[in-house]
């Protein structure tokens, strides 16, 4: 006995097809696995979009910031993506991190600690290596410009305070905010990181050129010297 193949999105109610639900409902009376499918098209003779979106969710058990971290070569991997669909979901989650960071820079506004974490979170979500960025600030607190300053291995990324300062002054910068990722995903500042934050705190009271915090970046958490007030306690 020969089974039927699965039937495609095509073959259902006009209502439960996650195109026409979104032109009917709007966006966000769909499902993750309904905006990924959209974004997958099509699915197989076995499967449909929905079916192979919910699958590929469920190897990062339905998390939207590790299904960020996928991979082209991640992706390819599940039957029915190829490199067209891949691309696809790729460059549409890119986007998404950009409008998040255009977001937290609408306007100018006073960079607070999670203001600080979420600019330099597009940078760093995804790496497996170290890197040390500076946001340079005004005296109001507002941003004038981010660089990256170093990168480094799994475990360290070395810095020069001179190049952290001469940044700062390209920038016009009154105060600076200092930001590195743990790859690891545990925030907690490493005795090293105490060491660096306390030289450029220093070398910024030399420089009439504030440090206001030193944001250590993990996909899913943040540390903030400054909220801690561990800035004059180092």
């Amino acid at each position: 006995m020969l089974l039927e193949p699965l039937k495609g999105i095509k073959s259902w109610s006009e209502k439960d097809r996650p195109r026409e639900k979104l032109t009917e409902k709007g966006a966000a009376s769909l499902t993750d696995a309904e905006l990924l499918a959209i974004l997958i098209g099509s699915g197989s003779r076995h499967e449909s979009a929905v079916e192979l979106a919910r699958k590929i969710l469920a190897s990062v058990n339905n998390d939207l910031v590790a299904l960020g971290n996928l991979s082209l070569t991640d992706l390819k991997k599940f039957k029915g993506m190829g490199q067209a669909k891949s691309v696809s979901v790729v460059a549409s989650l890119e986007l998404a991190r950009r409008r998040r960071a255009t977001g937290a820079k609408q306007n100018n506004p006073q960079i607070t600690p999670k203001l600080a974490y979420e600019m330099m979170l597009q940078h760093m979500e995804n790496l497996h290596h170290e890197e040390f960025w500076l946001i340079g600030l005004n005296r109001k607190m507002q941003a004038l410009g981010v660089k990256k300053l170093s990168e480094g291995g799994m475990a360290a990324t070395v810095v020069d305070p001179k190049k952290v300062f001469k940044a700062a002054m390209d920038m016009n910068a009154g105060c600076i905010i200092v930001a590195h990722n743990h790859p690891s995903g545990n925030p907690a500042p490493s005795r090293e990181d105490d060491n660096i934050t306390k030289k450029l705190r220093e070398a910024g009271q030399l420089m009439d050129c504030l440090l206001c915090d030193h944001i250590i970046v993990t996909t899913h958490a943040y540390y903030s010297y400054a909220d801690e007030g561990k800035l004059s306690l180092i």
